[in-house]
């Protein structure tokens, strides 16, 4: 027996639990469906809607694996930056496997920065890269088919106790001949009641590539690397058309880094979805640059009801000093194209990236203003292994490198302002959107705060009223 777990708790985040938006595992179901296709017998530890990881130990208890793989969901962005808590409880499950007498592997991106912690709890190796598509390898050389050391796409503790790293493992472009995730052994009916009572629908994830080209320089890219590759527009279709008859979904998410890369594909994907009749409301990401009139006249039509763009800032100098590659005005463009085809608008925004001063936030608090986006999300900057923003800023880091939950907005670095301020910002941002009018009484408390921030500060920055 293999069990194929996870470890997003969902009450473990107090954000997360709130906002009642879970997604099934999708890497994790994918692991599973590889397995199963070439003829292992599997179970699958769900942990989004489990109270703690005692329910792990108990699934331990009952199945008696000799196999444990804790695959991570790549797919969803809140695994890139592992909190606290997350990492906790992935060390706690690979030492109770390993203490359950199975053998165990873990892949995820805070298990490859950081793959001592795992290997020293007990893990037998970390996969680096796509889990998912390690899977059918790794499972061969626990079982003793393979040897490890001759295993691509591993990291291993040698016999004198140093890190072994073996060669990677070969990138999968052949994505159509992957199976579809293994929806059958998830509760979807818990993902049903958690969606509806809190939002009157079920929204589900899907993913129509892999990685991003684009070079960001904040972004970490752990699993993917920065290679694009994409399904055909008739595989997604393919899915959706299964995913509407054996789940109902009424949303999707396309978790994808960006979802279509060129025009040409989502003309493609609009015809597919239609000849199929799989047509379901979705949501995806993209980037201002991409959003051209064609594009958004295929995504209305095959669709799409909101798309978020990776705005970050209104400043054009920090989006120059990210090496973001866009410019503010295609902000401007995208969302009014979008609007224009009542297709719903989200940007995600971040603050503190050096050298960002208050002239620069009340930039992008005067573009969003300007653009009226339906909504938002703010967060702040935050250093990733591996990232020339991490390399920039690895000497200002504490002993804390980790959020404790994804609300918390810690700056981890020696930023231009301190967390209180940023949350504060982050306050206000959300307070121009939501209440569809400005606060001038919390901006200009911020204007005195940076002001005095300033005074105490030996660069000074210039005030704009």
């Amino acid at each position: 027996m293999i069990l194929v777990a996870h470890s997003f708790y969902l009450r473990r985040d107090r954000k997360q639990f709130e906002r009642s938006k879970p997604y099934a595992p999708l890497a994790t179901l994918l692991a599973v469906a590889i397995l199963r296709e070439r003829g292992h017998q599997v179970a699958l530890f769900d942990a989004t809607f489990e109270p703690c990881t005692d329910m792990f130990d108990q699934c331990l208890a009952e199945l008696k694996p000799a196999i444990v793989l804790i695959i991570e969901d790549n797919f969803n962005y809140l695994t890139k930056m592992c909190t606290e808590d997350r990492r906790a409880d992935a060390l706690h499950m690979v030492a109770a496997a390993r203490s359950a007498g199975a053998r165990v592997a873990v892949n995820g991106p805070d298990a490859s920065d950081n793959p001592r912690q795992y290997l020293e709890a007990g893990a037998d190796a970390v996969l680096t890269g796509e889990g998912e598509l390690g899977a059918k390898a790794i499972t061969e050389a626990l079982i003793g088919a393979t040897p490890l050391e001759k295993t691509p796409g591993l990291i291993l503790l040698d016999a004198t106790g140093q890190l072994h790293y073996t060669p990677p493992r070969r990138q999968e472009h052949a994505l159509d001949a992957l199976p579809f995730p293994a929806w059958d052994l998830v509760d979807v009916a818990a993902y049903r009641d958690t969606w509806t009572q809190a939002h009157g629908r079920l929204s589900w994830n899907m993913a129509a590539s892999r990685g991003c080209p684009y070079s960001c320089n904040w972004c970490a890219k752990p699993t993917f690397g920065r290679r694009y590759t994409q399904r055909s527009a008739a595989s997604i279709a393919e899915e959706m058309a299964r995913l509407k008859r054996d789940v109902a979904p009424d949303h999707i998410w396309f978790a994808d880094d960006i979802f279509g890369m060129t025009e040409d594909w989502i003309a493609e994907f609009a015809e597919a979805v239609i000849r199929r009749d799989a047509r379901i409301p979705f949501m995806m990401q993209s980037r201002t640059n991409l959003i051209t009139e064609r594009v958004v006249t295929a995504l209305a039509a095959a669709g799409a009801e909101e798309v978020w763009l990776g705005v970050e800032s209104g400043s054009q100098r920090i989006l120059d000093a990210m090496d973001k590659g866009t410019q503010v005005e295609s902000v401007r463009h995208a969302t009014r194209t979008l609007r224009r085809h009542g297709i719903r608008t989200g940007w995600f925004l971040q603050l503190g990236y050096p050298p960002e001063d208050w002239e620069d936030i009340l930039l992008t608090r005067d573009l969003l203003r300007d653009e009226r986006p339906d909504e938002i999300g703010v967060s702040v900057s935050y250093p990733l292994p591996g990232t020339v923003f991490h390399d920039r800023v690895v000497a200002e880091l504490g002993v804390r490198r980790n959020w404790r939950d994804t609300d918390e907005l810690a700056m981890l670095f020696q930023g231009t302002f301190d967390t209180a301020f940023y949350r504060m910002v982050r306050d206000a941002l959300h307070a121009d959107v939501g209440a569809g009018m400005v606060d001038e009484l919390h901006w200009h408390d911020l204007a005195r705060r940076a002001d005095a921030h300033r005074s105490s500060n030996p660069v000074r920055m210039e005030l704009r009223a």
